[in-house]
């Protein structure tokens, strides 16, 4: 990643945009700029409860898929391997198809529509017993709780103005991120107390907030000029 980002950070220009605010930037901090006023409080809220649920799913299940595998099935170690591998296929296929999806019918009903998937495929997964019927939805479970992640840059680069779109980037995917941390543990202590199956199907649950979250907090910016 350093050798690719160091070629990335040679051969590409920053964005005219950048260029031409970096001239007059404000004297304010930029982490101030995220809740700089009711609105702008309002649009970081709602990113960090989306990173926050992004991050929790995809830790939440990726972290315990191979023991959940050998627990419920009894899978060796390379047999949960290709399942996993097989699921974590389908979120590169995704994220790859959520960036067109998003351009072609906007920001809101891209997510919306993964979200859904998200939430009807981990209950769908947690009651699946055929092993090749499993590798299927995994693939396709996949492909909804972490394709998503494929539209927070262009989202919330269309949420905030130059001064602090770079900081809103970091500050509040890795906000989830900290937060996503905790989801194996969650899981982990659910799965304890009432098994596996339930712990993955209450992951459900969360995509309910994002929804709201989304719905509520995030207005759509498809086509919108950056600031």
């Amino acid at each position: 990643p350093a050798v690719a980002a160091y070629f990335i950070r040679h051969s590409l220009h920053e964005p005219e945009v950048f260029v031409a605010r970096s001239k007059d930037r404000p004297k304010e901090s930029a982490l101030r700029l995220l809740v700089k006023d009711r609105e702008t409080t309002k649009l970081s809220l709602g990113m960090v409860i989306l990173c926050s649920v992004q991050n929790f799913g995809y830790y939440g299940v990726m972290i315990w898929l191979p023991n959940y595998l050998a627990t419920r099935f009894g899978f060796a170690l390379t047999q949960s391997a290709v399942w996993t591998a097989v699921t974590i296929g389908g979120m590169a296929l995704g994220i790859f198809a959520f960036g067109h999806i998003a351009d072609r019918i906007g920001r809101r009903p891209a997510f919306f529509g993964y979200m859904i998937g998200a939430a009807v495929m981990v209950v769908v997964y947690s009651r699946l017993t055929d092993p090749m019927q499993l590798l299927v939805a995994g693939a396709v479970m996949g492909f909804f709780v972490n394709g998503m992640l494929g539209g927070y840059g262009a989202l919330i680069s269309e949420l905030f103005p130059t001064a602090a779109r770079a900081t809103a980037q970091n500050v509040l995917f890795n906000i989830g991120r900290g937060v996503g941390g905790f989801g194996p543990v969650v899981v982990g202590a659910i799965a304890a107390a009432y098994g596996f199956q339930t712990a993955i199907a209450l992951l459900a649950a969360l995509y309910i907030l994002d929804l709201l979250a989304m719905w509520l907090l995030i207005p759509e910016k498809r086509g919108a000029e950056l600031t």
